[in-house]
Parts: structure tokens; sequence; C-alpha cells
């Protein structure tokens, strides 16, 4: 098999493997509480870390880009909304429309050069936009479909590890509300709607330091000459970016709750278990942008999770329910899949 056949191998593969686990990596969050998820946010960071310093130590350590922390700096941004996001709209509906705009975001800043990048270029360009431009417009589909999320309950498996301290002894009649539970039925869909759209523009920024730290290397004048071209070098310094931001983050959160923090240890290990999924699948992510590209990446990767994601909503936790909803969906899913498709082939 030539190179190129190899390299669309390898790419199609890691694809299909980055779909799977970020159309999943939520799932075990589902059952527990995660009060304002600020701290759940961080736990999953620090297994994002993890997971990429032993990533860094198989690859020996290659050389460490400061910029490229930015990208990971971008996407902690949007990652802080994320429990807020599944609070209001659903896990499914969620994700299937920050993944939209994030396919819009990182396909077209890879296709037009924007910040600074080099534009891509691929075999068949009316393919690849045809490709993008569908799989951007599932997302308005997607906003008609209705999800049915269970409002908070309070129990005695949802207390915070810290809700009070020795000088206050009174306790919060219900652990796990938060502001997103005061909001009616028609503000958590605009502000869950709202929320997935910023997270998707941030979620797909997060790589544009990355591709210009690689575009910038075949420069003798640029500071990043002689970089490497091999995407999976710089996620340890992208993870490292996530887990920094995270960090302050949630120190300003705890200046904020004035050091008495909500923290929820019964959604430690499944919170842990969520960043280590997402790193998997963001290090088949980078290596499918290194085979692939980024502008035929994109849309198929960012596309395809929310698929996987509604999947549970319906079969498992009921979240998308209804015949008119069933039909949205499978129209949706169509649109999708006629968008990867024609991005895939565009490469070809």
């Amino acid at each position: 098999m030539s190179n190129n056949g190899t390299d669309l191998t390898v790419g199609f593969i890691t694809s299909s493997v980055a779909i799977l686990l970020f159309g999943s990596n939520y799932v075990p969050l589902k059952k527990y509480n995660t009060g304002d998820g600020m701290f759940i946010q961080w736990v999953l960071c620090a297994a994002i870390w993890l997971v990429a310093l032993v990533t860094n130590l198989i690859l020996r350590c290659p050389k460490f880009w400061p910029f490229a922390m930015v990208g990971g700096c971008i996407w902690a941004t949007g990652n802080i909304a994320v429990v807020p996001i599944i609070k209001t709209i659903g896990l499914g509906l969620g994700l299937l429309i920050w993944g939209s705009f994030n396919a819009l975001t990182g396909w077209a800043s890879s296709r037009f050069g924007w910040f600074g990048m080099d534009a891509e270029e691929v075999a068949r360009p009316l393919l690849n936009d045809l490709g993008a431009g569908l799989s951007v417009g599932s997302a308005f589909i997607f906003l008609f479909i209705k999800s049915e999320v269970p409002n908070n309950t309070c129990s005695v498996d949802t207390t915070p590890l810290m809700t009070e301290h020795g000088t206050n002894k009174t306790r919060d009649p219900c652990p796990g509300y938060s502001w997103v539970d005061q909001l009616s039925a028609v503000q958590s869909r605009l502000v869950g709607c709202s929320l997935a759209v910023i997270s998707g523009i941030l979620y797909g920024s997060t790589f544009v330091p990355t591709i210009y730290i690689k575009d910038h290397s075949k420069r003798n004048d640029s500071i990043y000459a002689g970089a490497s071209q091999f995407d999976l070098d710089y996620v340890f310094a992208h993870a490292s970016g996530i887990f920094l931001t995270s960090t302050v983050y949630f120190l300003a959160y705890c200046i904020s709750m004035k050091n008495n923090p909500k923290l929820y240890p019964e959604a430690v290990l499944p919170g842990f278990l969520s960043g280590v999924l997402w790193a998997i699948a963001t290090c088949c992510w980078f290596i499918a942008n290194h085979s692939l590209s980024a502008v035929v990446s994109f849309p198929i990767i960012t596309a395809g999770p929310g698929f996987i994601a509604a999947m549970w909503g319906v079969f498992v936790f009921k979240e998308i329910q209804g015949r008119q909803n069933y039909l949205l969906m499978i129209l949706a899913f169509c649109i999708i899949l006629t968008g990867a498709l024609c991005t895939a082939f565009s490469k070809i």
C-alpha cells in the first residue's frame, strides 16, 4: 500500500475511534450529581493531562512549544460550560449543537487560512465545501429537536464533600442545586443552546496554535523553524494549557465561593474516566489531522459524535423522545453522513 493509502487508512480509523469516544466520554458522569460543574471540569482536565504525559513519554519527550498551550486554554474555556449545557438541554442535543459549530470553525479556519495559518488544499474543493456545509446545516435541524432533561432532585448521595465549616452548621437544603436549576424551561433552552454555540466556536479554534506552528516551521525566518510536522508531538503542550487554565478557573471559583467550594466525591472517578476517554479521543484526532489534514478531519470527527451521543440520549437516558424528534434526528443524521462522505472523498 502506498504512503498516501496508509495515511488515509490510519486517518479514517483514528477518526472512527475519536467519534466513538467523543460521543461517549460524558456518559460516565450522567448518573452523578456534578453541581455547577467547576469541580468536575478540573478533575476531567487533570485526567487529560496525565494521559498526555504518558503519551509524551512514549514519544520520548519531543520539544515543548509553549504557544501550543494556547489551544488548550481555548478548549478549557469552552469546557467550563459543558455541565450547564448538559443540565439545560441534555447530552445528545448539546453535543449535536456544539459539534456542528466546532466543525464550521475548525474547517473554515483551515480551509481559508484564518489566524495566520496556511490555507489547506484538497483534491476536490467542491466536495469538501459541500460536505462542510451539510455538516453545519444539520445544526439548524438539531435546534428543533426537543430534549427532556429531568430536574435536579435532592438526595443524601448527592451531598457535596465540602458544604459547611465548623463555624457554620447551616446545611444547604438541596446540595446539588445550582444556578442552572433556577431557570425556566424557555430560559434553560435559550441558555443551553447559546452556551453550546459558544463552546463549539471555542472548540473549533483549539488546533489553531498547533497548525500555526507547523505551517511556520517551514519558514526559515520564523521562530518555529524546524518544528515537528507530527501533530501528536504537540499533545502534551496542548493538555498542559488545558490543565493550567482549568486550575486557574477552579481557583477563581474557590475564591468566589469564599473558600467553600462544592466538591462531589462520588463524581471523581467517573470524571476521571471521562477525562481519559476524551484524552484518548483527542490523541486520535491529532493523528487524524496529520494523516488527513484538518480540513478533512474536522467535518468528519465533529459531526460523528452527535450521532453517538444522540443514541445514548434516545436508548439509555430517554432525553429525546417522540416521533417528530426521531424523524428530525434521522434527517439530520442523513445530512451528516452525506456531508462526511463528501468530505472524505474530497481527499481522494
